[in-house]
């Protein structure tokens, strides 16, 4: 069963999963998402309903998929749609907005008794060292100081938490990529920073206090340390799914520079 980490839910008449527009009592989540086995989940609202349909479509599942609904369509924070045991969920961008889906996605996946779940991040990243087009398989989800743990401070203290990934998802990842001959895949780090400009070494944004120079350092001892692309999600979502109990990997292509 995916577990959920809080015992004072069990106190609750009801929990409102407030961002997502479901809820224990205004909806039967056991029988809605009772056979999920697969969820993949991405920034981009259009993207997860663009791979809803690509699913519906491999799946074979009655219809053509172009009127797949947006189960969260009460809401305008995150859209969720479904195909056969297949959920797709956008989680927008950064560490918050990923940490706010997974909180109420898991507790979902709790509620609606679901079991053997496995939960793949897949979308865009800059690469780091590796050929345009690229998918990294992610090993270990690392932060800006190239260390495996995810820090947030709760109640004034900071928790550290584990970033490890599934180690044989990532294999099983890497052998199904053989089939696939025109997206070269490898397996790697993915560094999760703060922030899209500074805090991944960019020149462009309305700030920057470094030198061409001391990115170019960065970046070499990043790759150094393993570090294949760069992203804003991977340290939360590789330790919420860990402590919970699910089966999770990040795959993700390198679609802008760094």
């Amino acid at each position: 069963l995916v577990h959920v980490k809080n015992p004072h839910l069990d106190s609750m008449e009801e929990d409102i999963l407030y961002h997502l527009d479901l809820g224990t009592k205004t909806h039967n989540l056991p029988a809605m998402f009772g056979d999920i086995k697969f969820v993949c989940v991405g920034g981009s609202p259009n993207r997860m309903r663009a791979f809803a349909q690509f699913m519906h479509k491999e799946l074979g599942l009655a219809g053509d998929g172009e009127d797949l609904a947006d189960i969260c369509a009460g809401t305008d924070r995150y859209a969720m749609y479904r195909a056969g045991p297949v959920l797709s969920i956008s989680h927008g961008m950064g560490i918050p907005s990923i940490s706010i889906m997974l909180h109420e996605l898991i507790k979902l996946l709790h509620h609606a008794k679901c079991r053997d779940v496995t939960i793949i991040r897949i979308g865009t990243s800059g690469g780091l060292g590796i050929e345009a087009g690229s998918v990294v398989i992610t090993d270990t989800a690392v932060d800006s100081s190239f260390r495996p743990q995810f820090e947030q401070v709760v109640l004034g203290d900071m928790v550290v938490r584990s970033t490890e990934l599934d180690e044989e998802l990532a294999k099983e990842l890497l052998a199904c990529s053989k089939e696939i001959p025109d997206f070269p895949t490898l397996i790697g780090h993915t560094m999760c920073t703060y922030d899209f400009y500074e805090g991944q070494g960019r020149l462009d944004g309305a700030l920057c206090s470094f030198s061409s120079e001391k990115k170019l350092e960065y970046l070499r001892r990043a790759y150094d340390a393993g570090v294949r692309n760069i992203e804003m999600e991977s340290t939360a979502f590789a330790a919420l799914c860990r402590l919970c109990g699910l089966r999770g990997e990040s795959s993700r292509s390198r679609f802008h520079p760094t």
